[in-house]
This record gives C-alpha cells, structure tokens and sequence, in this order.
C-alpha cells in the first residue's frame, strides 16, 4: 500500500482540492448506506436502535482559553491549521448526520469547550423533528467515548463513531473500548503527516513528551523499533558505524493499520490520503467495522467510497 505517491489522475478529485470536504462526503455517504441498510428490523420484534456519535463535534479548531505557548507550539507542529483553507475542519459533521434520512435513533456530539458546546445546542432548534434525539455532552472526547461504550449495553444497538481530532488527541484505549462494543463503525482520521511522522525526528533522539503521546495514540510502545532501524556501514578503513534509518510514511500507515486489526472485526486495508494543497499526505482516513456479521458488507460500501482518495 502506498499513501505517499502522487495522487491517481484518474480520479475525479482535482489535485490539491478541498480534503475537509471529501472526507465528509465519504462520511456523509457512510451514513446515508448504513441507516438505509438498517432501517428493517434484523428480528421479527425488535429494530437495532442506531446511533451517531461524533467525538469532535465543535467547529473549527481553537478554543478560546488555549494559551499563548500551547497555540504557538500547535502551529509549529501543525502549520497547515494555522492556515485560513483547513479551519473548517470540523465544521459540518454534526449537521450531515441530522440531515441524513432515515434518521438515526439517537445522536452524541462531544465537544470540550463549553462555547461550541453552546453553538452545538442551536443544532436542536435547527433540527426541532430531531431535538429529543440529541444529546450534547461537554468533556474531553477520550472520556466520554470510553464512558459511552463501557456503560451501555450494546447487544441491541449498532452505531457509527466519528473520530476527527485536528492533531494527535485519539488515546489507543479509546480505539479499544471501541472494538470491545463489537457494535460499533469506525470512521478516524488518523494524524500521518500532520502528526506522527513530524514526532519522529530523523535523528531517532525524540523528546520524552512526544514518545509519551505517540506511545499513547498506538498503544504499544514497541513503536520505536519499527518505525527506526540502524544501518551498519563500513568506511575505506574497515572502521564501522551505525546510520539511523527513519521509517517512510507508508510504512507508518501499515503499522496503524495493522494495529487497528488486532481489535477490530475487520478493516479497511486501502484507506483514504487526505492532502494538503502541495499534495503532502495530512491525515489517513481509516475505517474499521466493530461487527462481525455486518463485517462485509460495510467493508464493501467503506472501500467503495474510500477508491477515489487514494
């Protein structure tokens, strides 16, 4: 698999053109095929309730009480944020799911800062058929997620979670409390170049809270030998000396993508590239299935929509 190369001329997506947008038409397709696929009963007497859950739900990026140091050190890992195009970044997921039909049973939008928080409860008036179905939890999205899917009960439920942080927030223990549901879709972004490939310096020497977080996004921390070998060499005198070889990009991505395999049901080997305007891979788009019987079908429509992002 490659994530690195230059994009297919064949697909219809124009070189350096609007990623935020491609991947919530990939999302908003998902879930117009996914309530459409559920809205018989799968028994005689009872309907799986179907729920949506978005983990990001606030637009834009910033919070107001960010401070000056924690801006300024975003920016000098993220400088494609910091720039007017991406500031939409989580603007419009929460509002694509109430628009889709059939409508979901149940709807969670998590979001940390209590002023987007405020902008998401407009969503209800927006939506008045929806309102009941809302519910808007203010916290940090790790928390809740795990709160969510270790304190329901999941044997009648399927659902569809939106994991889209703008950098490297998503802990592996949420991925997992995710896979443990067995009920639930997962749609992540997960953060290639515009996270972990800038966290692994090419020297190898990496300061400690940055291994403590990339430790924390893939779960293991056995991370550090795959992504780094040391290459013998030998001058003209016979004198040997070893050269730190960083991992490539793609092999970064297949590194996640198998992780991701160890807990879930199935995943989606070829996942969408979103790029930035000079065609530099930002962010993996990753789908992965909770479900084992729902497992093909829902790794056909995922592949299906991811083709074109490649």
């Amino acid at each position: 698999m490659t994530f690195t190369g230059s994009r297919n001329t064949g697909s219809p997506h124009v070189f350096g053109g609007d990623w935020t947008t491609q991947k919530l038409q990939v999302l908003s397709r998902y879930l117009q095929s996914y309530t459409t696929a559920l809205r018989y009963k799968p028994t005689p007497d009872r309907p799986f309730r179907k729920t949506f859950i978005d983990a990001f739900a606030g637009s834009g990026y910033r919070t107001p009480t960010q401070s000056s140091t924690e801006t300024v050190a975003q920016e000098e890992l993220f400088p494609e944020l910091a720039a007017s195009g991406p500031q939409g970044l989580l603007e419009g997921s929460a509002r694509l799911a109430l628009d889709v039909d059939p409508p979901f049973e149940k709807y969670v939008f998590v979001e940390k800062n209590a002023g987007r928080c405020h902008q998401l409860a407009q969503l209800k008036s927006d939506f008045p058929a929806r309102a009941d179905t809302i519910d808007i939890r203010l916290g940090d999205a790790n928390v809740e997620i795990q709160r969510i899917c270790r304190g329901e009960d999941w044997s009648g439920q399927r659902a569809v979670l939106f994991l889209d942080p703008y950098g490297m927030q998503v802990d592996w223990k949420t991925i997992e409390a995710v896979a443990a549901t067995k009920a639930i879709d997962l749609w992540l972004l997960f953060p290639l170049g515009i996270g972990v490939n800038r966290l692994l310096t090419k020297s190898g020497t990496i300061p400690d809270t940055w291994r403590d977080r990339l430790t924390a996004l893939l779960g293991t921390e056995n991370w550090y030998e795959e992504f780094y070998k040391v290459e013998a060499t030998a001058d003209l005198l016979g004198d040997v000396s070893g050269r730190v070889i960083k991992a490539s990009m793609d092999v970064i991505g297949a590194y996640f993508l198998e992780r991701l395999s160890t807990v879930f049901a199935g995943v989606v080997e070829q996942p969408g590239v979103l790029r930035n305007s000079s065609n530099n891979p930002l962010y993996l788009l990753c789908f992965a299935v909770g479900n084992e019987r729902g497992k093909p079908i829902a790794i056909r429509i995922a592949k299906h929509l991811l083709k074109d992002l490649r």
